[in-house]
């Protein structure tokens, strides 16, 4: 008797979630998802270790838990938000322009049509285009970014290299994609940028927690005011998460780990703070090289970063349904015809 494949099999093809696969646009049209899983595997722009185009692989790989039940909200992720993968750009080993114009593209595709783009990279360069493809949609200046990582990613080159993974935060704010005053940083520490780019940064009016204040004040009391700021005449944000912003202790599989960093329990659950309250509209999740992994753990971290986003913003949904007096898509007609 042949086996069922059902969610909890780890044969078949990995997709994120284990979410429906769609390649072409018109697919996304009919079948009308809230959220896109978009992988973009390029690391060519890094400073240090390289190894983060593996990183969608591998985090659709990790996808080993048996159900999407949240315990702490109470709720069945995809009972509330309809979520697919829809691939990887395609990506041209070692042209920025070419692997640039793709991630963008494909990101546009997502954003262009009202869907939520989860963006798996990759270096942090990939926010450049990934990031200006959501503002092309949502309107320059409209949208706010809250940024969490170890460094601030604002020189204005790197070695020449004015796509490095340590310039997109500038190249977003040069553009007007993001007005500096939106663009705030959580969890910035040790020894770079130098204090040529930090008057830079201050200049454009962005908004810089650093690790040490999130030591002195707490998390909670931090990301009140980051919000505020990131929403500060914006109505809708876009979240950017570099693995890097974690102590190495919790993720080792990075290119440029910095100790001294934030915990799992704090990030996991900011992260779905954001995604409760607040109008999120795009996101990524950059940095993650499995090659310095160990034992999964920067892996599944990261996966699990974009599980609380999904569940806030599944939960976001479900309270927005209930306020409306709709039916929820748990408690609807079981005969009811599915999604294509």
């Amino acid at each position: 008797m042949r086996a069922q494949l059902n969610s909890e099999s780890l044969a078949g093809l990995a997709t994120f979630g284990r979410r429906p696969l769609l390649t072409d646009p018109h697919q996304l049209d009919d079948w009308r998802p809230d959220a896109a899983v978009v992988g973009a595997p390029w690391d060519d722009n890094t400073t240090n270790r390289p190894g983060a185009r593996f990183a969608p692989r591998a985090l659709r790989a990790a996808t080993y838990i048996n159900g999407s039940y949240h315990l702490d909200l109470g709720l069945e992720i995809f009972d509330h938000l309809e979520v697919v993968d829809y691939g990887d750009a395609l990506i041209a080993n070692g042209l920025w322009d070419v692997s640039a114009a793709a991630i963008h593209d494909r990101v546009g595709e997502v954003a262009g049509r009202g869907i939520i783009p989860v963006v798996i990279g990759g270096d942090h360069s990939i926010t450049w285009p990934s990031a200006t493809a959501v503002a092309q949609h949502h309107g320059y200046g409209n949208i706010g970014i809250i940024h969490f990582d170890a460094h601030a990613d604002t020189a204005d080159q790197t070695d020449g290299n004015l796509a490095s993974h340590g310039t997109p935060m500038r190249r977003l704010i040069e553009s007007g994609a993001v007005l500096g005053r939106n663009f705030v940083q959580i969890g910035l520490r040790g020894y770079w940028p130098p204090a040529d780019v930090v008057a830079w940064m201050r200049a454009q009016g962005m908004r810089t927690h650093f690790m040490q204040e999130i030591w002195e004040r707490g998390i909670m009391a931090m990301l009140d005011d980051a919000i505020a700021e990131a929403l500060d005449g914006p109505a809708a944000i876009y979240l950017s998460l570099d693995i890097d912003v974690l102590d190495p202790g919790f993720a080792p599989g990075t290119g440029t780990p910095e100790p001294g960093g934030m915990t799992p329990v704090d990030l996991l659950r900011a992260v779905r703070r954001i995604a409760l309250e607040t109008n999120l509209v795009a996101m990524d999740v950059v940095e993650v090289c499995p090659a310095y992994d160990w034992a999964d753990i920067t892996v599944n971290t990261a996966h699990r970063l974009v599980w609380e986003a999904l569940a806030g913003l599944a939960a976001r949904r479900r309270d927005d349904a209930a306020r409306a007096g709709q039916v929820s898509p748990s408690s609807a007609d079981p005969g009811a015809p599915a999604r294509p």
